[in-house]
């Protein structure tokens, strides 16, 4: 092989990486939880990421807990529904911007559900509708982190105000997303039917708030 052309080719296949990680988004934002006190209900000052402002929704939501147990050392701080009276839904909101959850967009969080508890996605668009997703991340005996590919996922709108889900809604524009959270559609069991979230992650685009 002549030179000019060894070096075209490495050159080439330099670019593929770049080229190749361009189309899947960024992170958008992480939300961990401040390393404080537990709490019930979860307010903003437990918000660790100073871009993100809470949203709590629901008959229930005056009762989501900010939770953490001495024991086992390893015990997270995190979301707990297990005293909700009500339906609940907890969502987070970028102060700067909205996000484009097309593509190649996931969602991952680290949960763990008791009894017959389903962790479900809900998003709300920039049009004001609000969706939750059919598929949820359900019962496990310890912490287990889930991936969601939003372009595998299938939608119904949501009631914010009961928070129940109304009817199937086929390819909802995702190009444009407010605020993006969690709920179970059910109120809680204490430990034995409950749901428990230590963290979320969104990979999206951002788009500028106007």
């Amino acid at each position: 092989m002549r030179p000019k052309l060894i070096i075209a080719f490495i050159a080439t296949v330099s670019v593929f990486p770049s080229l190749y990680s361009q189309y899947r988004p960024v992170l958008f934002f992480r939300e961990d939880w401040k390393e404080i006190p537990a709490a019930t209900p979860v307010t903003q000052k437990h918000v660790a990421n100073p871009d993100l402002i809470l949203g709590l929704y629901g008959s229930g939501c005056d009762s989501i807990k900010k939770s953490h147990h001495d024991t086992p050392a390893d015990d997270p701080y995190y979301i707990w529904s297990g005293l909700c009276q009500g339906n609940w839904a907890l969502t987070l909101k970028h102060s700067k911007s909205y996000v484009d959850l097309t593509g190649y967009a996931k969602i991952m969080w680290r949960s763990k559900q008791a009894g017959i508890r389903c962790l479900h996605i809900v998003l709300k668009l920039a049009d004001g509708t609000w969706l939750v997703s059919s598929q949820g991340d359900c019962i496990s005996r310890d912490w287990r982190i889930t991936e969601f590919n939003l372009t595998d996922l299938s939608w119904y709108t949501l009631n914010i105000k009961s928070v129940i889900e109304i009817k199937p809604v086929k390819d909802p524009d995702l190009s444009k997303v407010d605020e993006i959270g969690f709920t179970d559609l059910m109120t809680g069991g204490a430990s034995d039917a409950c749901s428990r979230l230590d963290w979320i992650e969104v990979y999206g685009k951002p788009v500028p708030r106007k």
